[in-house]
């Protein structure tokens, strides 16, 4: 079996030519190159440091470490999911944290019990990459559902049907990557697998199983975020 080729960074740094011209386009119409320049930089010191840092993480082997770590991920996308709704991003902060929790804890708990049958079951390899898959889709339609929400209420609708709304909309980036899938990409999982010298067969039953765990993830988390602010307003 092939594995897959170590990236030299003299060549990583071929992929800067292309961005470049995004750059020098953003320039050129006047729009905000320093943000996306400050976006890039920020990647790439991220990426480069988690990279270090989860080498020696999966090393260590300890659950403690495995369940630390999931922690902050959660207590971080639950703030950076309330980021499109400022006036309530405190207000609704421990709501949002207690939907994620709720939706990653299920769905990872099956996927390393039923579906892989890790041991042991705090395993960081996996558990790690997994949970931050999963809480950064539901992360991603949580923030679409509570600005959706907000949006609606301003409006005059009522609790229900706003709920309904922002529910479908929250969903629409997800289902939309599920009719997607295998006809238009390949998702980030599969094709790291395949181009690692792994069976595109065994590959797709992976990407079959993270693309379940992304939609009941991100349906769950929005269903319970909605039901908890809608109490809140119901009382308002």
């Amino acid at each position: 079996m092939n594995t897959i080729e170590i990236i030299p960074l003299e060549n990583l740094s071929y992929i800067l030519i292309p961005v470049l011209v995004v750059l020098i386009i953003l320039v050129k119409w006047k729009l905000r190159p320093s943000h996306a320049l400050y976006a890039m930089v920020r990647m790439l010191i991220q990426l480069l440091a988690i990279g270090y840092f989860l080498n020696s993480i999966f090393d260590s082997q300890s659950a403690h470490i495995t369940l630390s770590i999931l922690t902050l991920m959660l207590i971080f996308s639950g703030w950076i999911a309330l980021g499109t709704v400022k006036s309530q991003q405190r207000l609704w902060f421990p709501k949002a944290v207690l939907s994620l929790a709720i939706a990653s804890s299920l769905t990872l708990s099956i996927i390393v019990i039923g579906v892989l049958e890790l041991n042991p079951w705090y395993e960081p390899r996996y558990i790690i990459p997994l949970g931050g898959m999963i809480l950064a889709n539901s992360m991603n339609s949580l923030s679409l559902a509570a600005e959706r929400f907000q949006s609606e209420m301003e409006n005059n609708n009522d609790n229900l049907r706003a709920r309904n709304i922002a529910f479908n909309a929250a969903l629409i980036p997800t289902i939309n990557m599920l009719f997607a899938v295998g006809l238009v990409s390949l998702p980030g999982m599969m094709t790291g697998q395949i181009l690692s010298g792994i069976s595109p067969f065994i590959a797709a039953r992976y990407q079959i199983m993270v693309m379940c765990m992304m939609f009941a993830s991100s349906g769950i988390a929005v269903a319970c975020f909605l039901t908890l602010i809608r109490k809140e307003h119901r009382r308002h």
